[in-house]
């Protein structure tokens, strides 16, 4: 007598059809939570694969190892899209910045420990993670420097987009003591960070001197 069985733990993957796009998705999207949830030595292949619904197997095909995989989330968390992909304001320089920190602030707090997590706890000895925050640092100041319409170049460039950056460290900092420490809540982040890239662009970036030459 043939009988049929049906997977009804929760222990093993909950298997649906998926193209490779999505799937990949998915295990990302596991990961992002295992990661935001638990330091990175608790954090088990098996038990992010079993939450995305796929085999350890798919999960190694499409990632690799563990320290691969995490390295992908880092770079979904810091890597901050084009601008034509956030469809930020472009009106007055205030409605700008307004525009730019409401959208950071959004984008975080879906995923907010998880931010915290790989984006301010240090990056220890591991150059290739310390390689990926600094490009994601770099990609996400200029951003900024093109939402607010700067057009300087050269040194006047390079100043305007190391302020920036300096300006992302107090990023990392105030959204710690908003998820983290919670001696902050989120408006009274959003209002730092707006008055203060307000405050930079009105000064440090858009009406700094040319570098004296010579």
């Amino acid at each position: 007598m043939r009988t049929s069985t049906s997977v009804t733990t929760t222990d093993e993957p909950r298997w649906r059809r998926l193209g490779p796009d999505e799937r990949r998705s998915e295990i990302l999207a596991a990961a992002i939570r295992s990661f935001g949830e638990q330091p990175y030595a608790s954090v088990q292949m098996a038990a992010v694969a079993r939450d995305a619904g796929v085999t350890r197997g798919l999960l190694n095909h499409y990632f690799g190892t563990k320290r691969d995989l995490y390295l992908e989330v880092v770079r979904a968390m810091m890597f901050v899209p084009a601008l034509d992909e956030v469809h930020l304001p472009t009106g007055s320089l205030r409605q700008r910045i307004e525009g730019c920190v409401d959208w950071l602030m959004s984008a975080i707090a879906e995923h907010s420990r998880t931010w915290v997590a790989v984006g301010v706890a240090g990056t220890g000895s591991d150059p290739e993670l310390r390689e990926i925050l600094e490009e994601a640092d770099d990609q996400a100041a200029q951003r900024v420097l093109d939402a607010i319409g700067f057009i300087g170049t050269g040194e006047r460039h390079a100043t305007a987009l190391a302020t920036v950056r300096a300006y992302g460290g107090m990023v990392k900092a105030a959204v710690r003591e908003w998820v983290d420490r919670g001696t902050l809540t989120q408006d009274q982040v959003r209002f730092a960070l707006v008055e203060t890239l307000i405050a930079l662009a009105e000064s440090a970036v858009q009406a700094a001197p040319p570098p004296v030459s010579g």
